[in-house]
């Protein structure tokens, strides 16, 4: 088994569609890397990850907007294609079993972070919470 892991920002808002009766929800994450080449400038990469979630549940994605920054565990796909140069290249997909919304909420009062996992049994997922120092009461999750 090949497991990928990912933290970074959403792209755009995410895109919940419903196929064959099961809902998925597509977004983007983007990791930027900064580094120094060989010359000693100053670089920058951005690598994009095209997600998608399979889920019973999408209470979620309200919460998938553009620049939430999130943790994403799954299991990863390459789709090779030929650029508009004519050059080999190919997409990063990656089909998501759990993800993790890092940071605050949109006010950034607070440190709440909410973690969804997909348990592959056909069940609703797990929807786990956790809030700084403190326990989240059930009654106040943000799914």
């Amino acid at each position: 088994m090949i497991k990928l892991q990912i933290i970074g920002n959403l792209g755009k808002d995410c895109i919940v569609k419903e196929i064959n009766g099961k809902h998925v929800i597509n977004f983007s994450v983007a990791h930027t890397e900064r580094f120094k080449d060989a010359q000693g400038n100053q670089k920058e990469r951005t690598t994009w990850v095209e997600c998608a979630y399979w889920t019973d549940k999408t209470a979620i994605a309200p919460y998938l907007v553009k620049g939430t920054s999130v943790y994403a565990e799954g299991s990863p796909e390459a789709d090779p294609y030929t650029n508009k140069e004519g050059q080999a290249a190919a997409t990063l997909r990656m089909r998501v079993q759990s993800i993790q919304l890092l940071g605050g909420n949109k006010d950034n009062q607070g440190s709440t972070a909410g973690n969804v996992t997909n348990t592959g049994m056909g069940t609703a997922p797990v929807v786990k919470t956790e809030q700084a120092n403190t326990p989240a009461p059930a009654d106040d999750l943000p799914f």
